[in-house]
């Protein structure tokens, strides 16, 4: 939490030093496994002469209690609906801006060099081995991977065994180490390195459906804010999401 905090704070600092009197760049808080397709997206829209975005990344739970602890930012993009109901309830959210945009879907991964085989019975046989997930008590990733292991009457077996992350990227990095024999982690960030392997996707009815909403914070200032939440949602902000794996919100 304080390291999310911190780089809160570096961005919105990056964000007060835009050019004097010019338009300032947009700050937008977003979950961390929107990392690279977001980063695509804002150099997007900086292209069609805007000030590039100042993009903060963390766990949505974090997220979502520095909005609303006041902090001073443009955009939230969730990657749990409940944390931004959480969001809207406290009065956070600018009426009529809250949308559905994407929506992924979990796996279970392994180092790449493991001999660890396909398919969720890994699980079963995971021995005195770690499973990595994100804290399945707040964070998005680490809720969805617990619902799915409950599903298949597995939580109980393996609670002891699970390392909780901070958030999802920090998943992805204890198995590229090694540190965990098999992890869970959106299909984006299994896509987005090399140094894991894909043993198994969760099916879909093992887990509440994963949406990522978008909405506009009520504190924010900045007149660009509607329309990068609109560049988001439109073909082409989707289309740049495809490309990183994301599909439409069902």
């Amino acid at each position: 939490m304080l390291r999310s905090l911190l780089a809160f704070v570096a961005a919105a600092c990056l964000a007060a030093c835009g050019p004097s009197g010019g338009p300032q760049p947009l700050v937008v808080l977003a979950a961390s496994s929107l990392q690279e397709a977001l980063e695509a997206e804002a150099t997007a829209w900086h292209a069609q002469d805007h000030p590039r975005p100042v993009l903060s990344f963390a766990a949505s739970s974090a997220l979502a209690r520095q909005v609303e602890s006041g902090a001073p930012a443009d955009l939230f993009l969730s990657a749990d609906e409940k944390w931004m109901d959480a969001v809207e309830q406290a009065g956070a959210l600018k009426p009529g801006t809250r949308g559905d945009l994407l929506s992924n879907g979990i796996v279970l991964i392994a180092p790449a060099s493991s001999s660890a085989e396909p398919g969720l019975s890994s699980l079963s046989s995971l021995g005195g081995g770690q499973l990595a997930m994100a804290d399945p008590d707040a964070v998005p990733a680490g809720k969805y991977g617990k619902a799915a292991l409950e599903h298949l009457g597995l939580w109980d077996k393996l609670a002891a065994q699970v390392i909780r992350a901070e958030n999802v990227r920090a998943t992805l990095a204890l198995v590229e180490s090694g540190e965990a024999s098999l992890g869970i982690v959106y299909t984006t960030d299994a896509a987005a390195s090399r140094k894991v392997r894909v043993l198994a996707r969760f099916p879909e009815d093992s887990h509440p459906p994963i949406r990522y909403p978008v909405a506009v914070l009520a504190a924010s200032r900045n007149p660009q804010a509607d329309g990068f939440a609109r560049f988001l949602q439109s073909p082409r902000g989707r289309a740049v999401f495809a490309k990183f794996g994301f599909g439409a919100a069902k």
